[in-house]
Order: structure tokens, then sequence, then C-alpha cells
């Protein structure tokens, strides 16, 4: 689990990127898809609609252990984060959290039997975010390169269990 502090940075690196590589155990290989999250606030949970007769369902029900990764590659950030995932067909849930957005995926509406949520409990996760132009990274690699040591690139943190 992470802490009150680590779930609000988490929230505020990826709220605005708002879609993850969701990536399951396909057999004996992983498999990784695009995923749109659809909640407004993080509190350790992840939250995506799902067609409940999709691959992804049959294999988070062989194996819960899943990753969820994020990249913003224009503010250099980047995070990774692994947990429990389930299959979830709580109607306040789905009324909660149904937007236009996730409608058109969905043309039967939210009262479909296919409309699902996959809950993910994020139990460890790791961050990299770089605060600097792209010119001033390319600079400190450059320096950092010619004295033979790491260069300084941002924010990098592990959290959790």
């Amino acid at each position: 689990m992470s802490s009150q502090e680590h779930k609000e940075k988490v929230w505020n690196l990826i709220r605005h990127i708002k879609t993850g590589m969701l990536t399951t155990m396909h057999g004996e290989e992983l498999r990784a898809r695009p995923m749109h999250l659809v909640q407004d606030e993080y509190d350790g949970t992840l939250w995506f609609f799902t067609d409940l007769e999709s691959e992804k369902v049959f294999e988070l029900e062989k194996d819960h252990d899943l990753c969820v990764s994020f990249a913003d590659t224009h503010d250099d950030t980047y995070v990774s984060l692994t947990g429990v995932g389930r299959i979830v067909q709580d109607k306040a849930l789905i009324d909660k959290f149904w937007n236009p957005f996730i409608g058109a995926w969905f043309p039967d509406g939210k009262g479909s039997p296919n409309v699902g949520l996959i809950e993910i409990k994020v139990q460890k996760g790791e961050f990299w975010n770089s605060d600097t132009s792209k010119m001033v990274s390319f600079f400190k690699m450059a320096k950092a390169n010619a004295k033979d040591e790491t260069p300084d690139m941002g924010e990098h943190e592990k959290f959790g269990t």
C-alpha cells in the first residue's frame, strides 16, 4: 500500500494523462492494451470500464496481478503501478463513472449486461518526473557523460510493498 502522500503524488501525475497501458498475463505472455481512467480522484484504487466478454476479463480471472503504466512524453512524466485487479458489476459504480466517452464504446448503454468495471487495488509503484526542458536535459546528460557521472534527470521514486 502507499501513503497518502504517494496517492496524492500519483494522482497529480496521472489525472491529466488519463490513458494507461494495462498489462495482464495472456497464457505465458504479457499483453498490454490502452485503458481510459474513469475516476475523478484516487484513493489507491484505479477504475476502468470493460466489456465483460473481452479477453482481458478472462485473463484477469486466471491471474489477478497486473500493471498499469502511464506516460506523458511532453512533460517527461512516467508512472508504473502494479496491483491486483478484479471485475466489478456494481450498478451504482457504473452509474457513478459513466460518461459520454464510455458510452461510445457501449452502444447498448450502461444497462447492457456486458458492461463492467476493472477495479485495481494498487500495491506498489514507481514514477519518474523531469521538470526540466529537453535542452536542459540534453545539457545535463552531456555534462554527466563528460564527467563520467549519472545525470540528475528529475524526480524518481518507488513506493509500496
